[in-house]
């Protein structure tokens, strides 16, 4: 497959610091083309089956074909734990991926943003089967993933995955259970370790704050809604998991304006209360991740990513620069913590690590 090329002008653009007209936001989930793929016969790893799934996904641009009519231009876009086919199709992210001259520019790229398994409009517990849904991992998602883009849009390569935090993740599974499948490889946000410690004891806190609930009812309740106390430990989880302490402390540097904050958002977190069975299978998918015996088969250059004030990937925790070192074209690169990061949000905030992935895209194969 052709390699992705950029315009020059976009990084002097960037090298300056000046304006690109393509940055205005842009609604690019309405642009999208909405696609649902069943998957017949689905196998899980539990050893469960079922008649079919179904796989949600968003694509932006149109399938170039080759002399032997295959796709040669197609980019997957992994979102992370809770997220759907939108998620990374947003203008924070989009606004500097998919426009003219940019790197995903779609009318040169065949960009798939799939809802994973479990996720969005995917098959997932919420659709009927509740906690009698078979507990995928991992492993079942990433090929739910490939079967999708094989048997349902004809694709027999990728040029590109980008994935983010879960999507980070599924991509060092891919590379080894799909070898040769995928060209480059861009990880943000995650590690290669297993899910252990702080990292899998706040997974646990969301899934024993639901299952605890009293409305819970062995995943029979009526109303995501009235599991108020799994609905908030999940929230405040997520947020402390999810937030930059440094932009914090700027955007709220008084105790009275970091408790009006709170308040505030825990009523809006009120109104948009999950679905506490998905968001438990959800959490507990990454239970048998564990790929840093295989990142040696990872043989596809990789451009890994991480940030120094992600809570859930902190520094030095499973030393990804080691891990990284074991993939025979792999980079590593830490983002330093500032208030212009996102903590682990940092992943979909193209403007603070572009430079170093069209520098990676450029590179020869």
């Amino acid at each position: 497959m052709p390699i992705i090329r950029y315009a020059v002008a976009l990084l002097m653009v960037l090298a300056l610091g000046l304006p690109s007209a393509a940055l205005k936001a842009e609604d690019w989930v309405a642009q999208a083309q909405e696609h649902t793929i069943e998957l017949k016969d689905f196998a899980f790893d539990t050893g469960e089956t079922l008649p079919a799934i179904t796989m949600h996904a968003l694509t932006l641009g149109e399938p170039r074909r080759n002399a032997k009519g295959e796709i040669e231009n197609a980019v997957m876009l992994l979102h992370g734990t809770g997220g759907n086919a939108t998620s990374l199709l947003q203008p924070h992210l989009g606004d500097a991926m998919f426009g003219p001259g940019q790197p995903l520019d779609i009318s040169r790229v065949y960009v798939i943003s799939p809802s994973n398994l479990g996720h969005g409009k995917s098959s997932k517990p919420s659709d009927g089967l509740r906690a009698a849904f078979p507990r995928y991992d991992y492993d079942d998602m990433v090929r739910a993933q490939y079967r999708m883009l094989t048997e349902g849009f004809g694709v027999t390569g990728l040029d590109l995955i980008i994935g983010t935090s879960m999507g980070c993740m599924h991509s060092f599974v891919w590379g080894p259970m799909y070898p040769g499948f995928v060209e480059k490889y861009v990880p943000l946000a995650c590690n290669a370790v297993e899910i252990a410690g702080r990292n899998r004891i706040m997974r646990q806190m969301v899934i024993d704050g639901f299952r605890n609930d009293p409305a819970y009812d062995g995943g029979n309740y009526v109303d995501p809604a009235d599991l108020k106390v799994g609905q908030a430990i999940a929230s405040n989880v997520l947020l402390l998991a999810g937030s930059n302490p440094y932009r914090m402390d700027a955007e709220y540097p008084t105790r009275a304006a970091a408790e009006q904050f709170f308040a505030e958002r825990s009523r809006l977190a009120a109104g948009r209360a999950v679905d506490p069975n998905d968001t438990i299978y959800q959490f507990d998918s990454s239970r048998h991740y564990n790929p840093a015996a295989r990142l040696h088969e990872i043989t596809a250059p990789v451009l890994w990513i991480n940030s120094a004030d992600d809570f859930i990937n902190p520094p030095g925790l499973g030393n990804p620069a080691a891990l990284a070192s074991t993939m025979p074209r792999a980079r590593f690169v830490l983002i330093p913590p500032s208030a212009q990061t996102y903590g682990h949000g940092t992943h979909s905030r193209p403007a603070l690590w572009m430079d170093e992935l069209l520098r990676f895209l450029e590179e020869p194969r």
